[in-house]
């Protein structure tokens, strides 16, 4: 019996189906209608409302961070981020080609430019010391921060992202940035549930962003959350999100360009009663990846697995074959089977609107893009 034969066996037999098995669906299994029918009945269900509150505190509470703040989703969560980092018009990002397009296009939302940099083999994330190079080479340390030589632009951000939920060697790329004047923004919106070193993703850098799609391990439909330890920030976050109005019990005045980033209530409550699950979500999707891991062991296939000093959520689990005809046959067996499984992300300099971007070698990142394979990865 083929390893492929084996692993539809072994998968069908975890969510006990013979149906068709997605990659990650969500799991409804709490308070989410009795929540989204008290909303109703409420009848605050767009962007003012109980579970708006509700969610912030309980982010805040389970990232252990002064400030978080509900929006409509990831993708603009790491938009105003950015903003708040300070990333303007015409200013560049450090960042990985290797990550869902939603990362680079925040950039580009600020008028920013992506400078696409190495990941490292082990976690799948931005490498500090391929930053590190690439900032020895062209930085240009100034009283207002960091240039980049080449392109006359300053550098107003880095932003890594922790890929399927394991965590970037954060700490040595937070030293690395700190030496450049260069604010980190962390992309955590895979994340929710991983730590490293005993801190929560998104909390070790400037501000971190969040999503809460249909497909993550929290969900609430579409949503997303900025989450920070500076109050200031955090306070000027939420005041940007809510189109920055002033406060005024009747009138409409705005001082600035904000954005309708408001996450509505209804979303909010259904992401409540989701984040009430989280840890059993977590601690199925754990048992799973263990029970993934025995499997793929005796096959002689590598599953990806947290490293010392970590915990990835899981919320994407994956396998690193070992070149791209073989990735592409596992690929095809498996989905013709009723089994979805796909390829990691093309890399971003390979999508029209990104591949005039200054970028390295990128040995690492087009390694993996030949080789790794997300497998269903829901809880069961």
């Amino acid at each position: 019996m083929s390893t492929i034969n084996k692993l539809v066996s072994f998968i069908r037999d975890q969510y006990k189906t013979e149906k068709f098995i997605p990659l990650h669906e969500p799991r409804f299994r709490g308070n989410e209608k009795k929540y989204l029918l008290d909303t109703i009945d409420s009848t605050f269900v767009s962007s003012v409302g109980a579970y708006v509150d509700k969610f912030e505190v309980l982010m805040q509470e389970f990232t252990n961070t002064q400030k978080a703040v509900a929006v409509v989703n990831g993708t603009a969560s790491l938009q105003v981020a950015l903003r708040l980092a300070g990333v303007k018009e015409g200013d560049e990002v450090l960042t990985q080609a290797l990550t869902f397009i939603a990362t680079a296009n925040a950039i580009m939302y600020n008028q920013a430019h992506p400078v696409f940099l190495d990941v490292d083999l082990d976690t799948m994330g931005l490498s500090p010391t391929a930053v590190s190079l690439f900032l020895q080479e062209y930085g240009d340390l100034r009283e207002d921060g960091c240039y980049n030589k080449s392109t006359g632009r300053k550098i107003s951000a880095c932003m890594p992202m922790h890929t399927f939920g394991f965590p970037v060697h954060i700490d040595e790329l937070l030293k690395v940035c700190n030496q450049w004047q260069i604010p980190v923004v962390e992309d955590a919106a895979e994340s929710l549930g991983s730590y490293y070193k005993g801190q929560h993703t998104g909390s070790l850098g400037l501000i971190g962003g969040f999503s809460f799609n249909g497909n993550k391990t929290v969900t609430c439909g579409g949503g997303g959350a900025i989450i920070t330890n500076n109050l200031e920030l955090g306070t000027r976050a939420k005041y940007l999100t809510t189109t920055a109005k002033k406060p005024h019990p009747y009138e409409f005045f705005h001082d600035e360009l904000g954005y309708n980033y408001r996450m509505p209530n209804l979303n909010a409550a259904l992401a409540c009663a989701q984040l009430e699950e989280l840890e059993g979500f977590l601690l199925d999707k754990r048992n799973l990846a263990t029970e993934y891991d025995e499997f793929f062991t005796n096959e002689g296939v590598k599953f990806r697995k947290e490293l010392p000093n970590t915990r990835a959520n899981y919320w994407l689990m994956c396998v690193e074959l070992n070149n791209k005809s073989e990735r592409d046959m596992f690929l095809k067996e498996t989905n013709e089977q009723g089994i979805m499984t796909r390829p990691i992300w093309a890399l971003m300099y390979r999508l029209p609107m990104y591949e005039f971007c200054q970028r390295d070698s990128q040995k690492n990142a087009e390694f993996l893009e030949e080789r790794i394979v997300n497998i269903p990865s829901s809880v069961r």
